[in-house]
C-alpha cells in the first residue's frame, strides 16, 4: 500500500508540474516494491523527455523497463519515438520491428514504421500492407486514422495524388469518429469570439520592472501549425547563442491557469504579472541553465502575443508564414491532436486560417517592428540571405557558417517535422497544392471570398 500511494503522488506531482518531486516519488515507489514497476520507469522516462529534456535519462528509464518486461510495448514505442525525436532513424526501425514481431497488429508501430519507410513504387508491399491493415474489419477508428495518414504519405511520395488525398480524407474521417465525446467539434462561432476577445483586451498598457539580465531569455517562434516554424527554430539554432527548446507549454499552461483568459488580466496587479513573468524564466532556465538565448517554438503561441507583449515588452516574436493552400493542406495531410479539431476538415482549416490572419493583423497593428515575418518558401529558397535578415532584426550577427549546422543532426526534435527538418533543404513543399488543385476547389474559393490571394 505505501508503494501505491507514492505512486499516486507521483502521478499527482507530475499532473501540478511538479517534475522534481514526481520522479522522486516515482523512484520511492520502485524500492518499496511497487507491482508493475516497469509502468514507474516509464513515467519517469516520459518525464524526462517531454519536460525536462533530459533525453539520456529517459532512455535510461525505458531500457530499465524492458530489463523488467522485455515484452512491455509502451516502452518500446517511447523508446522508439526517442530514436525518431534524437533523429536515430536505423534504431528506431530496428525498434518498431521488434515491436511487429511481438504483436503484428500494433498498428500505431506500422503506422510509425512506415512514416519511417521512403516510398518510391506504388507497388511497394509495405502500401499493400497499409492497405491490408485498414480494411481488417476489427479496425478501431484511431487505428484507421494512423494508418490513413500513413497511406497517404506514401502514396504523395509516389505520385498517386487523387489516391492519397482520398486516404487523408478517410484518415480524417476516423480521426473524428475517434474523438471522445469530452472533445467537441470545431465551433466556427466560438473561435471567431475567441479572436475578437483578443483583439479587444490587448495590448495592456501595464509597465513591468526590467528583466535581470540573469538566465536565458527567450526568442518566440510562431504561426499557423506546418508554416516551417520547425525549420526555422532549428536554423537558428545554428547560431551559438541560441538554443532550440521546441514547443513549450509554458505560455498555454499559464493562460490555462488565468481562467477566463483574456479578460482576467485586465485588473491584475502588476506584482502578480511579474510572478507569472519570474515563473515563465525559471522554467526555462530549468531547461537550459547555461543558455542565453532560447526559442519557445509553439505554432498556436500566435494567440498569446498580447500576453507575451505584456510579461516580455521588449520580445521579438518570429512570425512564420507560408503560402494559404500549401499551410492549409499541410494541415489537413497531418495527424494532429485531436483537440485541435478544426485540423480535421478542409474548411474548418480555412475558417481558423482566416481568423488566424485576423488576429495577427491586429498584433501587427499594434506592435509593429517587434513581429518578424518569416516565410516558409524565401527560407528554402534563399537560406542564407533570409537568416541574415533575420538575425539582424533580432540583433544577431549571423555568419555563413551558422548555416552548416543545418540539416539538424543532434538537437532534439519533438515535433510533427522531426524527419522533414533533417533533411538537406529543398523546395518540393513550395506548391505542393497544385497536386491536389481540383480536390482544394472548395477551400479555394473560401480562402477568395475572403480576401486571400491563392494563386492560379
Amino acid at each position: 500500500m505505501r508503494a501505491t500511494g507514492w505512486y499516486n503522488l507521483a502521478l499527482a506531482q507530475r499532473r501540478a508540474r511538479q517534475f522534481t518531486q514526481a520522479l522522486a516519488s516515482y523512484r520511492k515507489a520502485i524500492e518499496l516494491g511497487i507491482a508493475q514497476p516497469e509502468e514507474a520507469h516509464l513515467n519517469r522516462g516520459v518525464i524526462f523527455s517531454d519536460f525536462l529534456r533530459d533525453y539520456a535519462a529517459a532512455e535510461r528509464e525505458l531500457e530499465a523497463a524492458l530489463a523488467l518486461n522485455p515484452l512491455y510495448l509502451p516502452a518500446l514505442i517511447n523508446l522508439a519515438n526517442l530514436h525518431e525525436d534524437l533523429g536515430r532513424r536505423e534504431p528506431a526501425l530496428e525498434v518498431y520491428e521488434r515491436i511487429l514481431a511481438l504483436d503484428a497488429t500494433c498498428w500505431i508501430a506500422l503506422a510509425r514504421y512506415a512514416n519511417l519507410h521512403s516510398f518510391r513504387d506504388p507497388h511497394d508491399p509495405l502500401i499493400e500492407r497499409l492497405r491490408r491493415a485498414i480494411a481488417a474489419p476489427s479496425l478501431g477508428a484511431g487505428d484507421r486514422a494512423s494508418l490513413g495518414f500513413a497511406l497517404g504519405r506514401a502514396l504523395d511520395a509516389c505520385g498517386d495524388f487523387a489516391g492519397a488525398f482520398a486516404a487523408y480524407r478517410m484518415a480524417n474521417d476516423s480521426s473524428r469518429e475517434s474523438v471522445p465525446p469530452a472533445i467537441a467539434r470545431y465551433d466556427r462561432a466560438l473561435h471567431e469570439r475567441l479572436i475578437d476577445r483578443l483583439i479587444e483586451t490587448f495590448p495592456l498598457e501595464r509597465p513591468l520592472a526590467p528583466i535581470s539580465s540573469a538566465g536565458p531569455q527567450p526568442i518566440f517562434v510562431c504561426g499557423m501549425f506546418r508554416s516551417g516554424s520547425t525549420l526555422t527554430e532549428q536554423m537558428l539554432a545554428g547560431h551559438p547563442r541560441i538554443a532550440a527548446a521546441g514547443e513549450l507549454d509554458l505560455l498555454p499552461d499559464i493562460a490555462r491557469r488565468l481562467a477566463p483568459f483574456p479578460e482576467s488580466v485586465v485588473e491584475m496587479p502588476a506584482e502578480r504579472l511579474a510572478a507569472l513573468r519570474t515563473e515563465y524564466l525559471h522554467s526555462l532556465g530549468r531547461l537550459f541553465p547555461a543558455g542565453d538565448l532560447v526559442t519557445d517554438k509553439r505554432p498556436d503561441n500566435y494567440l498569446y502575443i498580447g500576453l507575451i507583449k505584456l510579461l516580455f515588452p521588449a520580445a521579438r516574436v518570429v512570425h512564420t508564414v507560408r503560402a494559404p493552400l500549401d499551410n492549409c493542406l499541410s494541415i489537413y495531410f497531418l495527424h494532429l491532436d485531436q483537440r485541435m479539431s478544426y485540423a480535421l476538415d478542409l474548411l474548418d482549416i480555412g475558417h481558423h486560417f482566416v481568423q488566424y490572419l485576423r488576429l495577427m493583423a491586429h498584433w501587427k497593428s499594434q506592435f509593429g517592428a517587434d513581429i518578424i515575418d518569416v516565410s516558409y518558401d524565401e527560407l528554402v529558397r534563399e537560406p542564407s540571405g533570409t537568416l541574415v535578415r533575420l538575425g539582424e532584426s533580432l540583433g544577431l550577427e549571423w555568419r555563413p557558417e551558422y548555416l552548416a549546422a543545418h540539416p539538424c543532426t543532434v538537437r532534439p526534435v519533438k515535433t510533427a517535422s522531426v524527419w522533414q527538418v533533417r533533411e538537406p533543404l529543398h523546395r518540393r513543399s513550395s506548391g505542393r497544392a497544385r497536386h491536389y488543385w481540383s480536390q482544394l476547389a472548395p477551400l479555394r474559393e473560401y480562402l477568395t471570398a475572403a480576401g486571400i490571394t491563392t494563386g492560379s
